[in-house]
């Protein structure tokens, strides 16, 4: 069987006519889409079958998406954009928390949805590796920044994070020392502008900062600066 080229996407919502609707505009614009309406039966197909992304519906009969989110961010750092309700903040903050890579609120326009897809490929592993801006790997103090495998190690143990996690540790890697606002951040990381209300950055921020306290990383240090952004210093180049 020859290897798979265009991306397979897994689509999770129990809305058979939404579901048909965005597989069929998916398909049409060069993904493979499996689509599923229960949060039981994607655990088992991503288990058995990964595929490159999940588009995960909240509101799910059985368990609901933030609980499929949850087990699967146990075993797997597979992208995940999630579906909720249009103007419910604290579903988005709830996904995000648990470690969704992006959100979009009901109703969408499926394009936009397309657009987020591809972005996150774009940060995926395995994904347009040849197209990465040089270097292939980051270093600051006792973190490494594996472009290749997409990977982060931190006083020499490999750490568990999410793709967007990486994409915006990669940034601050980058701009070490800089001082950068959240609308830069969500655009440059996230490849997307900052909405009304966008707690995101915020969220993914929130846990960076614990993953790295966990592994007991002083340096370099991840913190906010009030009123302008966030910042990663090498305290071992004289950083305050």
């Amino acid at each position: 069987m020859p290897p798979r080229t265009s991306p397979r996407i897994l689509l999770v919502d129990d809305d058979a006519d939404l579901a048909a609707m965005l597989a069929e505009i998916l398909r049409l614009h060069g993904f493979e889409v499996d689509a599923l309406a229960r949060g039981e039966a994607a655990l088992a197909a991503i288990r058995t079958q990964p595929p490159d992304l999940v588009v995960l519906d909240v509101m799910l009969p059985g368990i609901s998406g933030f609980e499929v989110l949850t087990r699967l961010r146990a075993e797997s750092d597979l992208p995940v954009i999630m579906l909720t309700a249009r103007g419910t903040e604290a579903e988005r903050i709830a996904g995000l928390t648990r470690g969704a890579d992006d959100y979009l609120g009901k109703p969408f326009n499926p394009l936009e949805l397309i657009a987020r897809i591809r972005a996150i490929l774009k940060r995926a592993p395995g994904r347009d590796s040849a197209t990465r801006a040089a270097p292939d790997e980051l270093a600051v103090g006792t973190l490494r920044l594996d472009l290749k495998r997409f990977e982060l190690w931190a006083e020499g143990q490999l750490l568990a994070v999410t793709p967007a996690e990486l994409r915006v540790l990669e940034v601050l890697m980058r701009r070490l020392g800089e001082v950068l606002s959240r609308a830069e951040l969500t655009e440059y990381a996230l490849q997307r502008p900052l909405e009304p209300y966008d707690r995101s950055i915020d969220t993914i921020m929130s846990r960076l900062r614990r993953k790295l306290a966990d592994a007991q990383v002083a340096n370099p240090r991840l913190h906010g600066v009030r009123g302008h952004g966030y910042v990663l210093d090498d305290v071992a180049a004289g950083a305050p």
